[in-house]
C-alpha cells in the first residue's frame, strides 16, 4: 500500500516515531524557518509547525508547512478553529495536501485575550472535534460538508490533543474523537513515568489503545525556574518536585534536563500504547534533534 504520510506508515508498521515542534519565524525569509529546523532532519519522523501559539501571530503554519515539505522535511499543520471559519478550513485541507502536507493537528488555539492583540476576535465556528470529522469526511467520502465532490480528495493523516492525567481519562471521550475521524494523539507534556502508566491502563482496559496511535510529549528544561513556571501556566502539565530539585541542585540545568528526558523516554517505551515521543520546547529544535540521536 503506498502512503501519503510517512508518519502513517512508520506507527501502522509497528516503529517507534519521535516529532518534534517549531514555530514559524517572524519573517518572510523562508531560509529562516529552514535554518531554525535544519538540526531535526533526518532525526525527526515528522515536525509539528504550530499555529500561532499563545494567539501571537507569526508566519502561515500552512505556508512554513508547504515550505517544509518542499524541502524533505515531514510537516504536521497545526490547523486551529479559532481563526478560521469552516469554509477557510475546509480550503486550507484541499491545499495543504494538494502541496504535500499530509499530516493534520487538529487544535482549538490558544485565547486571544492572553495574545498580543487581545482586542482579537476568535473564530470558534466549529469545535476541533468538528474539523477531525470534517477532515475525514472530506477524505473518505471524498466530498465536502455540502455534498459537493472532491476530485481527487485531499489525503490526510488526522491528529488530535490530549491531556493525560492519573487514572482519570475519558475513554469514551476519545473513543467519539476517533469515531469523528482522529487517528492519533499528541499530548501535553508529561513528566510523571507513574501517571502516564496509569494512563495508558485505562486506556488499555477501555479497549482504547488498539484503535489509535499515542505520541507523548515531552522536552526539555532551561531551569528550575521554567519547570515552575510551566506548572503554573501551562494547562495539565505537572512536573514533579523531584525533577525540579534535580534542576535546582544541578550544576549544568540543562544537560540534566536533557538527562532527564532520555531517561523518562526510556520509561515511557516499556509502557503499552505508547507509539513515540514528541518533543516541544521553544526554539529547542537543536538541544530536541540531540534527544532523539541519543534516544535510538
Amino acid at each position: 500500500m503506498e502512503y501519503n504520510s510517512n508518519l502513517e506508515k512508520k506507527l501502522l508498521e509497528g516503529e517507534f516515531v519521535f516529532t518534534a515542534e517549531t514555530t514559524p519565524p517572524d519573517s518572510t525569509d523562508q531560509s529562516i524557518l529552514l535554518e531554525k529546523v535544519k538540526h531535526l532532519k533526518n532525526t525527526s519522523d515528522a515536525i509539528n509547525v504550530t499555529d500561532s501559539p499563545g494567539a501571537n501571530v507569526h508566519m502561515s503554519a500552512l505556508t512554513a508547512s508547504i515550505i517544509l515539505a518542499q524541502n524533505d522535511f515531514e510537516p504536521i499543520l497545526q490547523l486551529t478553529v479559532r481563526d478560521r471559519n469552516r469554509i477557510a478550513l475546509q480550503g486550507d485541507l484541499i491545499g495543504a495536501s494538494a502541496l504535500g502536507v499530509h499530516n493534520i493537528l487538529c487544535l482549538s488555539g490558544d485565547d486571544p485575550k492572553n495574545g498580543d492583540q487581545p482586542e482579537t476576535k476568535a473564530v470558534n465556528d466549529i469545535d476541533s472535534s468538528e474539523l477531525a470529522a470534517m477532515a475525514h469526511l472530506m477524505k473518505n467520502k471524498k466530498e465536502f460538508p455540502s455534498g459537493r465532490k472532491i476530485s481527487p480528495p485531499p489525503k490526510l493523516f488526522i491528529g488530535g490533543a490530549e491531556v493525560p492525567t492519573e487514572g482519570k481519562p475519558n475513554p469514551e471521550k476519545i473513543k467519539k474523537k476517533i469515531n469523528n475521524g482522529v487517528n492519533f494523539f499528541q499530548t501535553q507534556y508529561v513528566f510523571d513515568n507513574l501517571v502516564l502508566k496509569d494512563y495508558m491502563k485505562v486506556l488499555e482496559d477501555s479497549g482504547v489503545l488498539e484503535k489509535t496511535f499515542f505520541i507523548i510529549g515531552l522536552g526539555p528544561f532551561a531551569s528550575a525556574k521554567s519547570a515552575k513556571w510551566m506548572n503554573d501556566n501551562l494547562f495539565g502539565v505537572e512536573v514533579p518536585d523531584k525533577i525540579i530539585k534535580r534542576l535546582d541542585q544541578a550544576q549544568d540545568a540543562k544537560q540534566e534536563s536533557k538527562i532527564i528526558c532520555l531517561e523518562l523516554i526510556q520509561q515511557f517505551r516499556e509502557i503499552k500504547g505508547v507509539n513515540g515521543i514528541h518533543l516541544m520546547g521553544p526554539n529547542k529544535e537543536e538541544k530536541i534533534s540531540e534527544i532523539i540521536k541519543e534516544s535510538k
